[in-house]
């Protein structure tokens, strides 16, 4: 009789089938939600790290920017057909102008001011820039894309008389052409998932001190002996 009851009570001591399955079941559900959540972070940090990514090309891009835009100088070239062209040139999606301040450090024989423009194509902003200022047919730009997934790029000019333009070389009431450099500029471009980002940037230049101490300087250096 005992060694029978042995037995009985060895026999009983494992799992059910029933047992089994809904151990099963509760450590799939577990399995399922730990998935879940695993997945929820994945996406945030994934999402997280486009926008950072997309962050850095904007302030990229703004840098850039600002440095050629306060660096502008009232400095008129020559394009390559040889007709003349304004310091600064502004129209819808297009922004072109003389910088000075062009670092030099392999001390190549050329000038430290550079032409240089931007432009909206498509939905990317490219920087270009010349080597030369007065153009042949046979210069080229270096071309370099700033900024993607754009609509839109918005400039207005700040004038003398402290008035908004749309455009530059801004035109007067008497339809004459404003001469030199406006005080500010302001650009408003539209980013996709950032929306409208504007800057505002001071042109030394434009200021009237500063463009009669320019033009100044630069008759003086004109000057033959």
């Amino acid at each position: 009789m005992r060694l029978k009851y042995g037995n009985i009570r060895q026999r009983n001591a494992g799992f059910t089938l029933l047992e089994l399955l809904v151990a099963l079941l509760i450590f799939a559900v577990l399995a399922v939600m730990a998935y879940g959540g695993l997945q929820v972070v994945l996406d945030a940090q994934k999402r997280t790290a486009v926008q950072a990514m997309r962050l850095g090309e904007l302030q990229v891009f703004f840098a850039i920017l600002g440095r050629d835009v306060e660096q502008m100088i009232d400095r008129p070239i020559r394009n390559s057909y040889g007709d003349e062209e304004a310091a600064l040139i502004g129209a819808s999606g297009t922004l072109e102008f003389t910088r000075t301040g062009w670092r030099n450090p392999a001390g190549f024989a050329r000038s430290n001011m550079q032409r240089v423009a931007y432009v909206l194509d498509d939905d990317r902003i490219i920087r270009y820039g010349w080597q030369v200022l007065d153009r042949s047919p046979e210069s080229t730009a270096i071309e370099k894309v700033l900024l993607e997934k754009v609509n839109e790029i918005d400039v207005r000019y700040l004038d003398q008389q402290l008035q908004w333009q749309t455009q530059w070389p801004a035109v007067s009431v008497n339809s004459a052409v404003v001469p030199g450099l406006p005080r500010a500029v302001e650009i408003t471009v539209d980013v996709e998932g950032w929306g409208r980002i504007t800057r505002l940037f001071s042109l030394a230049a434009g200021f009237p001190a500063a463009s009669a101490k320019q033009a100044s300087q630069t008759k003086s250096a004109g000057a033959t002996p």
